[in-house]
């Protein structure tokens, strides 16, 4: 049986794995699911990626599937109802934080059309690939993430910091981040 090497954060719990496998740095290009991924990189924050998987099911359902126009419209109701949900990080500034970053990223939506169509002029179109061997050299931010997180906090996001934004970058594809080693790598498809 063949041993198929994946990038090392990915070998700790099949949830990982799984997300590793078929979804993690993968060229995204859904409002909606680009939307899911800078709440929950956002709700990440201080946390293990492994406990917002876990959370995610909860996370979809208590945010409306990610309809960011639909949380864009949450009130203030909604926000103490959001903080008493256990399936969530229940931490007011984040809530609030996706809340307002519903507002921001359909004021994108308005203003370019759609949010994917604005976030991958950053790379001309393309994700920028890696050719990481180690963990150790993978950077926890760039000039680009700092570029586009201080873009995002122009258009009013907040827990956007420019390591979340990497963090981002690399989930979504806008940067393929998986190490030359890994079965996911773009050269090991050649």
């Amino acid at each position: 049986m063949k041993t198929v090497n994946r990038c090392p954060w990915a070998c700790q719990s099949p949830l990982e794995q799984a997300y590793h496998d078929s979804e993690w740095g993968r060229p995204l290009h859904d409002d909606h699911r680009w939307f899911e991924a800078i709440v929950l990189d956002g709700a990440q924050a201080g946390l293990s990626w492994l406990t917002i998987l876990k959370k995610r099911p909860a996370y979809r359902q208590a945010f409306a599937g990610f309809d960011p126009e639909v949380v864009a419209g949450f009130d203030a109701a909604k926000e103490r109802e959001l903080l008493a949900n256990p399936g969530i990080v229940r931490n007011r500034l984040k809530i609030r934080s996706a809340i307002n970053n519903a507002r921001a990223f359909v004021r994108i939506q308005d203003k370019h059309g759609s949010f994917d169509q604005w976030i991958w002029r950053y790379v001309d179109g393309q994700p920028v690939i890696n050719h990481y061997r180690t963990a150790a050299e993978v950077p926890t931010e760039t000039p680009l993430s700092r570029q586009i997180s201080a873009d995002l906090k122009q258009h009013g996001f907040s827990f956007v910091g420019p390591t979340i934004v990497y963090a981002l970058m690399q989930a979504t594809g806008l940067v393929n981040g998986h190490l030359v080693d890994c079965f996911c790598h773009p050269d090991n498809h050649a």
